[in-house]
């Protein structure tokens, strides 16, 4: 038997518009289903559920999504999507419009940060940056 595993993310009444939101940023997305309390939906084939529970919780920092990126306009591109309307964090944080938490990095940091010789300068790279810059990072 297989138990499928997802996040449920909960609005204060705006799981719709998140899930609208976030499927018009990735590709190979789509709303599955809905009703006023739920709606399911596949981020680049990820299932995600938004509730809409209202004002009791939160979201906060300590869990968030990252978006693996391959290139600096992917960098870019996911960075102005979803920081719009949002907040900006050091070293690829951002919140959304919605303040859910997402980390966009460069899919070579973990090559990087893997060198003990190239690390410390790598590391001290990016914690002086908010959106990551692919090309510093290779230099430093």
């Amino acid at each position: 038997m297989t138990n499928q595993m997802y996040p449920c993310l909960w609005f204060d009444g705006q799981a719709k518009a998140a899930a609208d939101h976030y499927c018009s940023i990735f590709k190979n997305s789509s709303i599955t289903a809905e009703n006023p309390i739920v709606v399911t939906f596949e981020l680049n084939g990820n299932k995600f559920m938004g509730l809409n529970g209202g004002p009791k919780y939160t979201f906060t920092p300590a869990t968030s999504f990252v978006i693996e990126c391959q290139t600096q306009e992917e960098i870019d591109y996911y960075w102005e999507k979803l920081g719009a309307g949002g907040r900006y964090d050091q070293c690829g944080w951002l919140d959304d419009k919605f303040g859910v938490s997402w980390q966009v990095v460069p899919s070579v940091l973990h090559e990087l940060m893997a060198d003990p010789d190239r690390a410390p300068r790598v590391m001290g790279a990016f914690m002086k940056m908010s959106k990551f810059d692919i090309q510093t990072l290779m230099d430093a």
